[in-house]
């Protein structure tokens, strides 16, 4: 694949800074940045909830970090992430890891395009500096650039 991070997470999957009142508020911004950027339809960010909701916090997979996501279906038109940086950390329910402050999004369009992005994203995050420089980065630029390290 040949697929750039601008692809996969375009100025359109970003919501630096935002207000949310609780972690089903928190995944419905990342939802929104999966359908403003073409990667989903609204019944993506129903799936992403659902998935909380039967399978537990599971998702928040480091602390202050969730990501969101539920399985290939019809409702992700493309592979694509969405970046939430929210305004006032919340709690998923994630005893070791809460509260959360990043949500990103990811849809997948089938199992190994899922795959690949979770592990670019699994690598970049697995970078403590990264990490602490993705919480001051200002743009969607900047958060790219730390990404592709």
């Amino acid at each position: 694949m040949t697929a750039t991070m601008q692809d996969f997470l375009p100025d359109s999957a970003f919501l630096l800074d935002q207000p949310a009142e609780d972690w089903k508020a928190a995944i419905r911004l990342a939802g929104k940045g999966l359908e403003d950027s073409g990667f989903t339809t609204a019944a993506y960010t129903d799936e992403m909830i659902s998935t909380v909701e039967k399978m537990g916090p599971y998702i928040v997979i480091s602390p202050g970090l969730a990501l969101a996501h539920s399985r290939p279906s019809e409702a992700v038109l493309h592979t694509g992430l969405s970046w939430v940086r929210l305004s006032t950390p919340v709690e998923f329910g994630n005893k070791a890891n809460d509260p959360v402050s990043l949500v990103i999004g990811l849809a997948g369009r089938n199992e190994e395009e899922h795959l690949q992005v979770m592990s670019a994203i699994a690598k970049a995050l697995s970078n403590p500096a990264s990490k602490n420089s993705l919480n001051d980065a200002r743009t969607p630029d900047e958060i790219r650039a730390i990404l592709n390290g």
